[in-house]
C-alpha cells in the first residue's frame, strides 16, 4: 500500500508549477529532486559531504558545507561521494522571484552567472545562520499567512545578499576540453528551447549572440567553439533546430502559418516564409498534412 504521505515527481512538479517555489530538507525529497526541471527552476543548495559539482565548463569537489546557485539555463550535475548528505534544497521560477521589484539584479548577479561563482564554501557559524533561514522557508511554506509568497521572497533575498558578501570558492577544475563543454552546455540550451508548446510562448533565443549573452560568453568564443567541435557553425545548429520545429508545428498542428512564425520569432509570417525557402528549398504550406 502506498504511503499516502509520500508524493508522486508529477505532484512535486504541478506543486512546484502552481506556486513557483518550493523548500524542503535533503533527504526527504531525495529521490524527486532529480526529477524537477531545470528548465523551470532556479536552484540553491545548502550541502554538507563530499561530492563533485559539473557546472557548463568546470568542476567543484567539495568536502564540507557549500552553498550552490543553480540556473535553469546552466546544466550541471551533481555526484554525491559520501554516504552522509545533509542541508536544505529551496527551487523558485523566475516569476515567483521577480513579483519582488528588487530581484531583477539579483538573478543577474555572479551567483547565477556561467562564468559567475555559483558555489561558495560555508563556515559552521554561516552554515547555522543559513540552516535557520531554510528552517523558516519551511515553516512558512506550511501556514496560512495572507503575505507568505512576500515573506519567502525576502528569505531568498537574504540567501543571496548573504551569499554576495562571501568570498567565492577557488577549487575550480578548468576542464582539459574547455570548448567540449561549452559547446555541450550551448546546445543544450538550445535543445531546452523546445519544443514549443504555446504561441503565447514565442522562441526567446533566436541567434548566437542571444545564446552567447545568455551563457555571459562572448560571441566569437561560443562560435569558435561550436565550430571547432562540431565542424558547425552555431548559426546552422539553431537553424536546423528551428526548421525542424517548423515542419513539427506544421505537421502536428492546426495553426496557422501567422501563428507558427510568431511562436518561432519571427515579426512578419513573410519573414518567415522567406527564410524557410531559404534553407529547404520548399514553402511552408507543402509541409502542410492534407486532410482526407
Amino acid at each position: 500500500m502506498q504511503n499516502k504521505n509520500v508524493r508522486s515527481v508529477s505532484e512535486f512538479n504541478n506543486e512546484l508549477k502552481l506556486k513557483g517555489f518550493n523548500v524542503f530538507e535533503i533527504g526527504s525529497d531525495s529521490n524527486i529532486t532529480r526529477f524537477y526541471s531545470r528548465k523551470d527552476f532556479y536552484k540553491i543548495c545548502l550541502t554538507t559531504g563530499k561530492s563533485i559539482i559539473h557546472y557548463a565548463d568546470r568542476s567543484f569537489e567539495t568536502d564540507g558545507t557549500v552553498l550552490f546557485f543553480g540556473n535553469p539555463h546552466i546544466p550541471y550535475s551533481w555526484e554525491t561521494i559520501s554516504t552522509s548528505y545533509v542541508g536544505y534544497t529551496c527551487l523558485f521560477s523566475e516569476a515567483f522571484l521577480k513579483a519582488s521589484e528588487r530581484s531583477e539584479s539579483l538573478l543577474q548577479s555572479p551567483l547565477f552567472k556561467i562564468s559567475g561563482t555559483p558555489i561558495l564554501k560555508i563556515t559552521d557559524q554561516q552554515r547555522e545562520f543559513l540552516n535557520t533561514i531554510f528552517r523558516k522557508m519551511i515553516d512558512e511554506q506550511q501556514t496560512d499567512y495572507a503575505y507568505k509568497d512576500d515573506l519567502i521572497r525576502n528569505y531568498i533575498h537574504l540567501i543571496i545578499h548573504e551569499a554576495l558578501k562571501l568570498q567565492p570558492s577557488e577549487n575550480y577544475d578548468q576542464h582539459k576540453n574547455a570548448a567540449s563543454r561549452i559547446t555541450s552546455v550551448f546546445l543544450e540550451l538550445l535543445e531546452r528551447q523546445f519544443p514549443i508548446e504555446s504561441t503565447d510562448l514565442p522562441l526567446q533565443l533566436k541567434t548566437a549572440q542571444d545564446y552567447a549573452k545568455n551563457l555571459n560568453v562572448h560571441v566569437n568564443y561560443l562560435n569558435r567553439a561550436v565550430k571547432e567541435v562540431t565542424g558547425k557553425p552555431t548559426t546552422a545548429h539553431i537553424t536546423e533546430r528551428i526548421i525542424s520545429e517548423a515542419k513539427a508545428l506544421l505537421q502536428h498542428t492546426d495553426w496557422n502559418i501567422a501563428d507558427i512564425a510568431y511562436a518561432l520569432g519571427f515579426e512578419y509570417p513573410s519573414y518567415f516564409n522567406n527564410y524557410f525557402k531559404r534553407m529547404t528549398g520548399t514553402n511552408p504550406k507543402s509541409h502542410r498534412v492534407l486532410e482526407v
